[in-house]
């Protein structure tokens, strides 16, 4: 069973929206997961065109994985910010292993530690959607990419299945508070016009897809019941009521995942943008 200490909890259930988040994400195992999403950073990564000497910055990195560690295997200079820290010892090792450098920086999407216009490059794989300020985290994308330079990101699209699994999750949570923007608007083309249009950034859209591969629906059950903060926390504020919660998930990955040749698996839809900041801009 996930364990959810009472700190964690009381972060979760305050009204201070940057604690709550920081809560949620922190009770899981980004790790794990990651492995689920690994493929999305080099399609990422080869669609911006990232190489040597690039000076990358990669936003809600998590463990590295995904868009950091590829990076720096193609020779860019990275660095991955995150504000849960304690992933940096997984990404530390991860680089590590792959034989790279990444400097690991604390930062808050919102509000990124970095001066203007500091980097080629500016990713992220599904992390920047979850800052609770969506503007804050597009001006941000833009301010600290230089004239000339690349935002490139990834976001869930909500009309797909991981929009069906958080529509699930929330279904049997509290009302989410006055002012709440749901996540996955990140991933529909108009929400990311409306956000860094105004900027002056030029916008490309794709809809992409990712497979989630998994033996079993009770495995890919058993690894968000362990790993994934928001089934986490949802797990430990529910208490008696959280069986029913599991049980429509397993419904819904009992529909999702699929047999094939190549064992069982679920394709998850996701829209991937390419941002230029104009030269001059």
């Amino acid at each position: 069973m996930p364990y959810v200490n009472a700190k964690v909890m009381a972060d979760v259930l305050t009204p201070d929206v940057r604690a709550r988040n920081r809560a949620v994400w922190s009770s899981g195992d980004w790790d794990a997961m990651s492995e689920l999403v690994a493929p999305v950073g080099p399609r990422l990564l080869d669609a911006i065109g990232v190489g040597p000497g690039t000076r990358l910055l990669d936003v809600g990195t998590g463990s590295g994985g995904t868009i950091a560690i590829p990076a720096a295997q193609r020779g860019a200079q990275v660095v991955g910010s995150d504000f849960i820290d304690t992933w940096f010892d997984a990404a530390g090792g991860r680089a590590d292993e792959a034989g790279v450098e990444v400097q690991w920086v604390v930062g808050d999407a919102q509000e990124l530690p970095f001066d203007d216009a500091s980097f080629d490059v500016v990713t992220s794989t599904f992390g920047h959607m979850f800052a609770p300020d969506q503007p804050a985290a597009a001006r941000e994308l833009a301010r600290v990419v230089k004239p000339g330079g690349t935002i490139g990101f990834t976001a869930w699209r909500p009309a797909g299945n991981i929009g069906r699994f958080f529509a699930t999750v929330a279904s049997h949570m509290p009302p989410a508070p006055a002012g709440f923007t749901p996540p996955p608007l990140w991933g529909t083309e108009d929400r990311v016009r409306e956000l860094l249009g105004p900027l002056g950034i030029d916008i490309a859209c794709t809809n992409e897809t990712v497979r989630f591969e998994g033996s079993s629906t009770a495995e890919v059950l058993e690894l968000h019941t362990s790993s994934f903060g928001p089934v986490v926390t949802a797990r430990a504020a529910l208490g008696d009521d959280w069986p029913a919660l599991r049980a429509d998930l397993a419904t819904l990955f009992d529909g999702l995942y699929q047999e094939t040749d190549d064992g069982s698996g679920a394709e998850m839809e996701y829209l991937q943008t390419i941002g230029r900041r104009p030269a001059g801009v």
